[in-house]
């Protein structure tokens, strides 16, 4: 309990101090934002901040920080660390700075920041990497809000509730509606909702902690030593940990609220305060899931823990704990906080798809048929995609493991570009050189190790290790000629 109380604590002082030392690197200035400048009533317009605050926590949050939280949870505190570390020094450095980037460059989308910075090569590699990532996210995001809303209406009597076929096509329509529609029409009205519904769960269940203060290994007992999984910690848990710490989909979703943004000094906030909150409704699930795997006696949870089922039985995870801890009308509140989650990423994911392709093709979006054009084929790539899943027993676990993997990648390629700007800036550029080297070495081993090669861990470290020394020499090489 000593190391969750002083993970929050870190988590708060981070965002006041290395937040405003992040902000003052970058310089938010008065000149006129995209949502003034580019105003078009649909993409591009202003709202207020504290909307767009919720937006963009409720947009990046997903399931991520909840489901990814609970499977790293079986690495024992370790968890603690790279949520508190990653956040600070890496997520919310990442998120703030790509989101100003895109302000900065008239709401860019990602794969435009990519192309300008590190050429034209990565720009068609990240065009469809991203979109592949948010076709992705929109199918993960469709089955486990409905799995948890199947969880909920079993025992009501009511059949078509009880089918989580039904909710996926409720959930899907959403979608639709949600990516067709001006951002204030439909997103900007009932994420205030969502938000409070998803902020509920997570203060209730972290009072619920301090009523029960669970005996859980503390950070100095040994990082290594609580784990309940035969996984190595590096990189296992830095990618099952994402968006609770980093996650390069963030990226994708700042650009939505660049566009709304009044003043760039309104940044600070809004991207990496709503990472900070992120980080601490992370840092709340990963305790609850270690109170529940290392003292709960119900039957089944220690087993789950060790085991990779622990990714599909996440949403029977959630349910079991918020109907355990909070009771009957709280457990609804909670799973209905939970839902909300994954549904508001989900829409601004395939929202954010549409806008990466129109622009790419260089199509406007002003007008309901140009975004069909769009759309048209996305939701149906996006329908192919949930039919293979649920065909397949290990649909949703496949599915989740490349998230993961591609999710991190993603965040490499972005920590470059933004390197490569403050660079050129003549500004601090260590604050994304450090986890863009960090997270390079990351991905490369797990891709190589447990992701598409299987290979041992000692090879795999040998080959990363290569890598990160050429990233390095080229770094040092393309700098010295901008010198």
């Amino acid at each position: 309990m000593v190391s969750f109380v002083l993970s929050l604590i870190a988590l708060i002082v981070g965002y006041f101090l290395y937040g405003r030392f992040v902000e003052k690197v970058f310089g938010p200035d008065s000149r006129p934002t995209p949502a003034v400048a580019k105003a078009d009533g649909v993409d591009f317009i202003v709202l207020p901040s504290w909307k767009i605050f919720m937006i963009q926590f409720l947009n990046i949050a997903g399931t991520g920080p909840i489901f990814g939280a609970i499977m790293g949870a079986k690495f024992g505190p370790a968890a603690y660390l790279w949520i508190v570390l990653g956040c600070i020094f890496a997520g919310a450095t990442h998120d703030y700075l790509s989101g100003m980037l895109s302000m900065r460059h008239g709401g860019a989308n990602l794969p435009e920041l990519i192309g300008r910075y590190l050429g034209n090569a990565p720009k068609q590699v990240m065009l469809i990497f991203s979109v592949f990532l948010l076709m992705m996210v929109g199918a993960v995001f469709v089955y486990s809000p409905a799995s948890l809303l199947q969880t909920l209406c079993q025992g009501s009597g009511v059949e078509l509730l009880s089918s989580s076929t039904f909710w996926i096509v409720i959930i899907f329509a959403y979608y639709i509606i949600a990516t067709m529609m001006p951002i204030d029409k439909i997103i900007g009205k009932i994420y205030p909702l969502f938000a409070f519904s998803l902020l509920f769960m997570a203060v209730a269940l972290m009072v619920m902690i301090f009523v029960k203060m669970p005996n859980i290994p503390e950070v100095w007992e040994g990082v290594g030593e609580a784990s309940l999984t035969t996984k190595s910690i590096f990189p296992s848990l830095f990618i099952t940990i994402a968006c609770g710490a980093i996650s390069g989909f963030h990226a994708t979703q700042s650009p939505l609220m660049a566009r709304c943004v009044k003043s760039e000094k309104m940044g600070r906030p809004i991207f990496y305060g709503a990472m900070i909150t992120e980080g601490l409704v992370a840092l709340i699930w990963a305790t609850v899931a270690m109170y529940f795997f290392y003292n709960e006696p119900t039957p089944g949870y220690q087993e789950i823990a060790g085991g990779e089922q622990i990714i599909s039985n996440a949403p029977g995870i959630v349910n079991a704990i918020c109907a355990d801890w909070l009771g009957v009308f709280g457990s609804i509140l909670a799973i209905l906080g939970v839902v909300a989650a994954p549904i508001t990423s989900g829409d601004t994911a395939l929202r954010s798809a549409r806008l990466i392709i129109a622009d790419f093709i260089h199509l406007e979006q002003r007008t309901i048929m140009k975004r069909l054009y769009v759309c048209v084929p996305l939701f149906a790539a996006v329908m192919a995609l949930l039919i293979w899943q649920m065909a397949n027993p290990e649909g949703f676990d496949v599915i989740w493991s490349w998230f993961g993997w591609s999710n991190q990648t993603l965040s490499v390629f972005t920590l470059w570009a933004i390197t490569v700007y403050l660079v050129r800036q003549k500004k601090n550029y260590f604050v994304t050189l450090i986890p863009a080297l960090f997270m390079t070495t990351v991905c490369i081993t797990y891709l190589l190790s447990q992701q598409a090669f299987h290979m041992e861990l000692g090879p795999a470290y040998i080959v990363a290790l290569a890598s990160l020394t050429i990233a390095i020499v080229w770094f040092c090489f393309w700098y010295s000629k901008k010198r």
